[in-house]
C-alpha cells in the first residue's frame, strides 16, 4: 500500500502490532478464554520494550492485546478497518468496544466508510504492519484467512514476528 514505515532509532520507539485469531478458532467467547489471551498478551509485552501497540481491534487476540497494554500502561493505537467494524457484535461487546477505543491513544480508521469487505481488513492488517516495527501473532499456523495473509505480508516487509500460539495452547 505505500504507508510509511517508522523505523526504530538506538532502541527508543518500539511499536508492536498484534494479529491473531477470533474467538471461535480460540474455544469460544467464554471468560476462561478472554483471561488466558489477555495473560498471555500481558506476559508478552511485559518483556518487549514495547512504547507502543497497534490492534486491529478484532474479537480475540486483538482485544486481549490492547486490553495487555492498557494493564501495562503501554499506548496502543486502534487500527480500525472501516467504520462501524462492531455494528453486527452484541450489544455488550459493542459497549466493550466503545470503552476500548476511549482508551486508545489514537483511532485511525484505514478505509472510512466502506462497510466490511475482505479488502477493508486486508488494508488494515497491512497498514498495521506498515505502522509497526514488530508483529505479535497469535496464529495456529493455517495457511488461509486474515491472520496467515497478515503474516505472509509482514514477512514480506521484513517485520519480525513472534509467534506466542504454544504460550497459549499449553
Amino acid at each position: 500500500m505505500g504507508h510509511v514505515v517508522h523505523e526504530p532509532k538506538d532502541g527508543a520507539h518500539m511499536i508492536i502490532a498484534a494479529t491473531g485469531h477470533r474467538p471461535n478458532k480460540l474455544g469460544g467467547y467464554g471468560d476462561d478464554v478472554r483471561k488466558r489471551l489477555r495473560t498471555v498478551a500481558r506476559n508478552y509485552l511485559g518483556l518487549s520494550l514495547a512504547s507502543e501497540v497497534v490492534s486491529g481491534m478484532a474479537l480475540g487476540w486483538d482485544w486481549a492485546f490492547a486490553e495487555a497494554a492498557i494493564q501495562l500502561g503501554i499506548p496502543f493505537v486502534a487500527a480500525v478497518p472501516f467504520y462501524g467494524q462492531q455494528d453486527a457484535w452484541p450489544p455488550a461487546y459493542q459497549a466493550h468496544y466503545a470503552k476500548l477505543l476511549k482508551r486508545a491513544r489514537r483511532v485511525h480508521n484505514v478505509t472510512g466508510d466502506c462497510g466490511y469487505t475482505p479488502r477493508a481488513m486486508h488494508d488494515r492488517n497491512e497498514w498495521m504492519v506498515d505502522y509497526s516495527h514488530r508483529v505479535c501473532a497469535l496464529w495456529d499456523g493455517s495457511k488461509y484467512g486474515g491472520t496467515a495473509s497478515c503474516l505472509r505480508y509482514a514477512r514480506h516487509m521484513g517485520r519480525p514476528i513472534d509467534n506466542v500460539w504454544q504460550d497459549f495452547a499449553r
